[in-house]
């Protein structure tokens, strides 16, 4: 056995057992990390306002706390002003529901010529099976709901303090990265940290934009239908379809449906089909040409990126993806070497006329070129024509 193969063994187990060790703490800490990443998206969104406090004079932490304080006084707000409207409607629903129920029955019986009754149809639900197990899942599932609600409370707090920790001591961090690196190293690690600041930026301020379209169309909507609650339900759409990825448009569009019903049931109709219209309208119309102009990225490319960021990393990659295509986009255009474009037609589309032209001569050669003879015709020199001609032309030469 060679010397060496026993340590080339070693060697190799000892590197499949470091894999495989750091492939498990991956796996185990995949969520902290995609927690991190949120932070630091969440961080550089709310970079320009807490550098502009600090440019004043105020200190970085303080300005910091001041942004994000007044982020969750909105936010808690909102969801309290939600809660409350949400259970008036619910209590009001639950009261006239024997109502509702009794205008069905009717319009069942009349265009289909039963004789169904209210407590009939009351009986059948309350003593149905599927009614029976649905309360005992329900009751069986409060303590999974429980862990579930605990659980999203503490991500949050963990993506606030990361994303505290990241915009209050930012110039802290940025020291630390750009001390292990040489000088050249540095200028572009600070030229893509304000590349990403601006980009994300700008995803924030399109998302914004988008929302405030998507809330004033839904208001004008509810208010001729006169549904109660318009304009909270309108801010409701339009924060909660732009900023909740994926499952955000069909979590705005249920709320309104809901408080429409207690109105009339045909609302409940009417704001479902302007909720899919308005979707469509925003998919392929709005958000490519608002998020081409602010995030400088093209709408297929946008539309590539939510889908490949939903792929690998789910409703966060979905969120994230545009401002990491954007700011990856900006910092790699540096680095590409561009040229002028020629003067061709062929780059708009247009063909060129010499292709044509080089066409039209060929065809008139061809009409032009003499047709053969058939054979044995009186104009078909025949076999050897071309030897008699040649030795004629020979003889003439040696006589000049």
């Amino acid at each position: 056995m060679p010397r060496w193969l026993p340590r080339a063994m070693v060697l190799a187990l000892t590197l499949y057992a470091c894999f495989q060790l750091g492939n498990w703490a991956f796996h185990q800490l995949i969520s902290l990390l995609i927690n991190i990443l949120i932070a630091f998206f969440l961080a550089l969104a709310i970079e320009p306002a807490v550098g502009r406090m600090a440019a004043r004079g105020m200190r970085r932490g303080l300005a910091t706390f001041l942004v994000f304080f007044g982020v969750m006084a909105a936010a808690v707000g909102f969801v309290v002003l939600l809660g409350s409207m949400l259970a008036d409607q619910i209590v009001t629903m639950v009261e006239d529901f024997p109502k509702y129920l009794d205008s069905v029955i009717s319009w069942i019986n009349q265009n289909f010529r039963t004789e169904l009754s209210r407590v009939e149809v009351q009986d059948s639900l309350l003593r149905s099976d599927w009614l029976r197990k649905y309360v005992q899942n329900s009751a069986s599932g409060v303590l999974d709901v429980s862990a579930t609600v605990l659980g999203g409370l503490f991500t949050l707090l963990t993506i606030f303090l990361f994303s505290f920790y990241f915009a209050a001591d930012g110039p802290r961090l940025r020291k630390a990265i750009c001390s292990v690196l040489p000088p050249a190293k540095q200028t572009e690690v600070l030229r893509a940290w304000e590349i990403a600041v601006d980009k994300t930026g700008g995803y924030i301020y399109s998302r914004g934009l988008m929302a405030l379209i998507s809330g004033f169309s839904h208001f004008v909507l509810l208010e001729i239908l006169g549904v109660p609650y318009a304009p909270a339900l309108a801010v409701w759409v339009g924060l909660v379809s732009q900023f909740i990825p994926t499952i955000g448009t069909y979590l705005a569009g249920a709320l309104p449906m809901l408080i429409a019903f207690t109105e009339n049931p045909w609302y409940a109709l009417w704001v479902l089909g302007f909720v899919v219209v308005y979707q469509q309208f925003e998919n392929y119309v709005l958000q490519p040409k608002l998020t081409a102009k602010t995030v400088d990225i093209h709408p297929a490319v946008a539309f590539g990126s939510v889908v490949a960021g939903t792929a690998l990393m789910g409703a966060v990659g979905a969120l994230i993806a545009i401002p990491a295509v954007a700011t990856l986009q900006a910092f790699l255009g540096a680095y590409v070497k561009r040229y002028d474009v020629t003067d061709d037609p062929r780059v708009d589309g247009h063909r060129r006329r010499d292709g044509g032209r080089f066409l039209q001569r060929m065809r008139s050669t061809l009409t032009k070129s003499p047709a053969p003879h058939p054979p044995g015709s009186p104009r078909d020199p025949g076999p050897g024509a071309g030897a008699r001609r040649t030795a004629e032309d020979e003889s003439a030469t040696d006589r000049n």
